[in-house]
């Protein structure tokens, strides 16, 4: 079978390797979809500071069961399925206490260990979750991005009834936008510099759109929300201007939840934080209920993720699509590499 290999920043090949054989407690499945992520972004680019080359990427997908380990009895062969990327210890203290997604020595396919990108991939079953027969193979491999937002909704407790600012209108922001608004929340502003993505943003459910580059956010979150401002604040672009808004103009006691990864060391005013007793809280991946909420509220049709698919590649294209997203990057959402583009 083929699997494709990064041996350096920019530089993915592919090689040729015997397909894998399927022990007890595993499944082996057909990858048909992998969609690209920004952190994925990251380590073509050499940026990503937790990943060693050469390195098979691929940690959003969609596949199909092949073959079945002896044990493995919750599957059938020929289901659609996709996979949760996390390897972690189950001996660390989060381990122990139901947190795995913050295991002490966790590793996610694709970055710390083999990913996915190959036309076949054996998992642990405990890993695999089921997608419905409805559901498309492009949907299925949103799901693992979907479940982060799921999560960092959590986060925040019952958001029913919340009046909320979500910063950053890409994927995750967007995706984060819809997850509130299935699960109750009041008002949802998603703010951004970018038109294009704040059209969509709109278009996928958010009551709100500002662009701050041209309108002030503090005015912006006022005339949005009134002077009593909004509940909870997220933040998905992780930079100090995004998070510097937040802390300004958040309402005293209320919250905000960092759900992108930060862009390097913060720079911001702790001061006004501590003054205003605001809640500053982080959102971590995801846990296997995540998932399984991500596709109950696909399933639901409360959440659309066709808008999100930008393009499709093939499998061997897979550089031709880093080279799209760069040169395209205000425009491109997702990006879904097809492994085996049929929908059998």
């Amino acid at each position: 079978m083929t699997q494709e290999v990064m041996i350096a920043p920019h530089e993915i090949t592919f090689q040729e390797i015997p397909i894998p054989t399927v022990s007890a407690k595993e499944v082996l499945v057909k990858i048909k979809r992998i969609g690209v992520c920004g952190s994925d972004i990251h380590v073509y680019h050499g940026r990503h500071p937790y990943v060693t080359y050469p390195l098979t990427q691929g940690h959003e997908v969609s596949a199909r069961i092949e073959a079945l380990g002896e044990g493995v009895t919750e599957f059938k062969i020929g289901q659609k399925v996709t996979i949760e990327p996390q390897v972690y210890c189950k001996k660390c203290y989060p381990c122990t206490h139901g947190k795995y997604n913050l295991c002490e020595n966790l590793k996610v396919m694709g970055f710390q260990t083999t990913g996915t990108a190959s036309e076949y991939f054996v998992v642990d079953a405990s890993k695999v979750t089921p997608l419905s027969d409805g559901m498309t193979y492009d949907e299925g491999a949103m799901i693992e991005p979907l479940a982060v937002t799921v999560h960092a909704c959590k986060r925040a407790g019952n958001v029913a009834g919340m009046k909320v600012a979500v910063l950053g209108a890409g994927p995750i922001g967007i995706m984060l936008s819809q997850s509130l608004k299935a699960m109750g929340a009041e008002i949802v502003m998603v703010t951004d510099i970018s038109d294009y993505r704040l059209e969509l943003a709109k278009k996928c459910g958010a009551d709100f759109v500002y662009n701050t580059k041209k309108v002030d956010f503090a005015k912006a979150f006022v005339e949005c929300f009134g002077e009593d401002k909004a509940d909870i604040i997220y933040d998905c672009a992780g930079n100090d201007i995004t998070m510097e808004q937040a802390i300004q103009n958040a309402r005293k006691g209320s919250k905000i939840i960092l759900v992108a990864v930060y862009a390097g060391m913060a720079n911001v005013d702790l001061a006004k934080l501590n003054d205003s007793e605001l809640e500053l809280n982080t959102s971590m991946m995801y846990r296997h209920e995540d998932y399984v909420d991500a596709i109950r509220l696909v399933e639901e049709g409360k959440i659309q993720l066709k808008p999100l698919m930008s393009k499709h590649f093939s499998f061997k294209e897979y550089q031709s699509a880093y080279e799209y997203i760069d040169k395209n990057a205000e425009t491109t959402m997702k990006v879904l590499i097809d492994v085996d583009p049929s929908d059998d």
